[in-house]
């Protein structure tokens, strides 16, 4: 089957998800732009962009997809302990380009490179600075030692990437994270892909077409711009242990 380009306006509806591909798992489209409109239209239909260096844009949505119910997040006892010793402590939305940074550079084991791209980078900043895309900081000291991004989709947050540059830096950041979530009235965390630490932090596999209802459902609420600095402030990690 023939890979559906995506045409130029950044408000024209992408293909529906239902059509993308069985293999691999979840292509829909190529093509288009990282443009604010193109992006939060994407993330509000189930649909992320993920292209390596040398490709065109490449539009997904897999089946099925793994998330996170923000109320049940699991952080073992060993780590809870450890957390509760470190001292660190988490903020959120005042280091959002270091965290989107070190997500992009930070050597990860079977990958020779990555997929966030310098026009990727740019197409996140510019959403930060929108007030949809937002990050968790964990720090040592005044080191920044661990972070995850991703966008405000209304009742979903799109988690896009995480680094750690300490053992258990990037859980407690995933912690921080439901629990802003939570509290805000959003009930899932879309972690994308599956992966075995993903599961054993007690992420779950959602087939496409449920989680596609949850985006929208009648009640859903829309996306909320806006910095969380301030409402979330400077916490310790024993906050989320």
């Amino acid at each position: 089957m023939r890979l559906p380009q995506i045409g130029s306006d950044p408000r024209a509806p992408f293909p529906p998800a239902d059509m993308a591909q069985r293999s691999p798992n979840g292509l829909l489209a190529w093509g288009g732009d990282l443009s604010p409109t193109r992006l939060m239209n994407a993330y509000r239909s189930g649909i992320f962009p993920w292209y390596s260096e040398g490709d065109p844009i490449l539009w997904w949505s897999p089946d099925p997809r793994t998330v996170f119910d923000t109320g049940r997040l699991h952080l073992s006892r060993r780590l809870r302990r450890s957390l509760r010793k470190s001292g660190w402590t988490v903020r959120a939305d005042v280091a959002f380009a270091a965290v989107l940074d070190a997500c992009a550079n930070t050597p990860r084991p079977g990958q020779s490179g990555t997929w966030i791209l310098p026009d990727m980078q740019q197409a996140y900043l510019l959403l930060h600075r929108l007030g949809f895309a937002h990050s968790i900081e964990v720090y040592e000291e005044d080191q920044l030692i661990g972070g995850v991004y991703g966008v405000d989709a209304g009742p979903v947050f799109c988690g896009e990437s995480m680094f750690s540059r300490r053992s258990g830096a990037s859980s407690l950041a995933l912690a921080a994270l439901c629990r802003q979530l939570s509290e805000s009235g959003v009930g899932w965390l879309d972690a994308q892909m599956h992966t075995a630490h993903l599961a054993s932090l007690g992420a779950i596999e959602l087939r496409r077409d449920d989680y596609l209802a949850r985006l929208s459902a009648p009640h859903a609420q829309p996306p909320a711009s806006g910095s969380w600095s301030t409402r979330f402030g400077h916490r310790d990690a024993r906050d989320f242990t």
